[in-house]
């Protein structure tokens, strides 16, 4: 099984969100008051188009599809009703036919999302979230692993990507649009043709510990 071979890789990992306590203000920063701003908490947006559940398009190319999932993995609207939940079945739906890891997948794949808490106080401003794909590769450590796994330990078609990128969100601090980046790095480890016609999710590594 896949996760006998990069088990350590692919722990459960918690990453920074943002857009949650705002700049600080040049009070705050003369004064050292920690504190955020006094702000009114803006209504919750209402979509101005019918909000769609982003897609991972189904593809026999390895490289394409792990583009594809990459691309959902990070992009969603806390305006758009959806919670991380139904993102979360967006991957799971290209995971594995088998079964046999979409537990481990579904655990991964929430550590890349805000926490239902986080959501509320992120969908209060309008928090969107897309990323921009720099460098994919196969990682050498991939190779390695498959040149030391055990006969039948990975089913045919098995490989890994690693992904570097920026992270980008938008959102709305008092009325005013603001904007952030983030570097990220991941590796999605993905089963292809010839086991299957199309390819499918495995696992996520952690967040920014990604297989080189």
């Amino acid at each position: 099984m896949l996760a006998a071979v990069v088990a350590v890789l692919v722990l459960a990992g918690v990453g920074g969100y943002g857009f949650l306590t705002g700049p600080p203000t040049s009070t705050d920063t003369e004064s050292g008051v920690g504190s955020g701003p006094v702000v009114t908490t803006p209504a919750v947006p209402v979509p101005t188009v019918t909000p769609r559940l982003p897609v991972v398009a189904g593809s026999d190319d390895p490289e394409t599809f792990a583009r594809n999932v990459a691309t959902a993995l990070f992009g969603w609207d806390t305006a758009s009703g959806f919670i991380p939940l139904d993102y979360t079945s967006v991957l799971l739906a290209v995971g594995d036919p088998t079964g046999a890891e979409q537990a481990g997948l579904a655990s991964d794949i929430t550590t890349y999302l805000p926490t239902r808490q986080a959501w509320v106080e992120l969908r209060q401003y309008a928090t969107t979230q897309h990323l921009t794909i720099d460098t994919l590769f196969v990682p050498d450590a991939w190779d390695t692993a498959v040149a030391q796994a055990q006969p039948g330990q990975l089913a045919e078609g098995t490989t890994a990507y690693t992904i570097e990128g920026t992270r980008h969100r938008t959102g709305l601090w008092n009325d005013e649009p603001v904007a952030s980046e983030h570097a990220v790095a991941f590796t999605v480890f993905i089963i292809c043709g010839p086991a299957y016609d199309t390819c499918h999710l495995l696992r996520l590594s952690q967040l920014d510990n990604p297989l080189r």
